[in-house]
Parts: C-alpha cells; sequence; structure tokens
C-alpha cells in the first residue's frame, strides 16, 4: 500500500466562480473527505460540492508528493497529515503524546501552505500578507 494514492478528477471549474481554502489546513481536511468518499464509491465531479473550489482533490495530494520528493516534508509529516486527516481534527498540543505530532502537523502544513498559495489553491487574508511585509523590513 502507498500513502499517496493518485486519484483522477474531472476537469477543473473556472478561477472566476470558485471560492479558495483559507488554509493549507481547511484544504487538507476537504482533501480527506473527498478521498474517503472516494473510497467508499462516490464519484467525484467537478462543482457538485457546496462551494466550486479552484483545484480537484488530486491536486492537493499532488502538491504533498512533490514536497516529499523534495524532501521539504518527511515521511513522519505525511504519516502525522493522514492520521489526524482521517481523524478529521488537528493534533493537540496540550496533550503530552500528542506534542511531537503537533509539531510536524504544524511544520507540514506551512510548507503545503506555501505551495498551495503559490498555485492559487490558498489565499492568505491580506492582513497576513501586511505583516509578512512589516517584519521583512
Amino acid at each position: 500500500m502507498t500513502i499517496f494514492k493518485t486519484i483522477t478528477g474531472s476537469p477543473k471549474a473556472s478561477s472566476d466562480d470558485t471560492v479558495p481554502f483559507k488554509s493549507a489546513e481547511e484544504a487538507w481536511f476537504w482533501f480527506i473527505q473527498a478521498q474517503t468518499a472516494r473510497n467508499e464509491g462516490a464519484r467525484i465531479t467537478a462543482g457538485a460540492g457546496l462551494y466550486p473550489r479552484p483545484c480537484e482533490p488530486v491536486d492537493i495530494i499532488k502538491a504533498l508528493e512533490r514536497l516529499y520528493r523534495a524532501r521539504t516534508v518527511t515521511m513522519d509529516h505525511v504519516m502525522v497529515l493522514r492520521h489526524y486527516g482521517q481523524r478529521l481534527l488537528s493534533p493537540d498540543p496540550r496533550r503530552q503524546k500528542e506534542i511531537r505530532a503537533y509539531g510536524l502537523w504544524k511544520e507540514a502544513l506551512s510548507k503545503l501552505e506555501d505551495a498551495l498559495v503559490i498555485k492559487r489553491i490558498v489565499i492568505r487574508p491580506h492582513w497576513i500578507k501586511l505583516v509578512s511585509n512589516n517584519d521583512a523590513r
């Protein structure tokens, strides 16, 4: 069994009417739910969801695969994303047994978010951009 199962999707919706994700975490949970539904026999159809998204589920896993192949994220990151994604709950840093997982979760999602922002799948709020630009000075 491979961690990275590829899935096929329908053609992308036009970017004019799509709703980008607010974070990589939101995109990841969406991907997990779509993949779970597909594994259970559902057919993925573009534009059939509550909000038209700027990507297909396969685009999320492809971005993660690229990060893994580039050694930007490790298999530990992938396993934590998979485990907590299937639970639809992020690790709780207040729980002793989840402290390491929380660190890996945050690291992986930070790297994934950067990749998804470039692809316009995730849109960061403008105030984050302002803070980042001020920190660079």
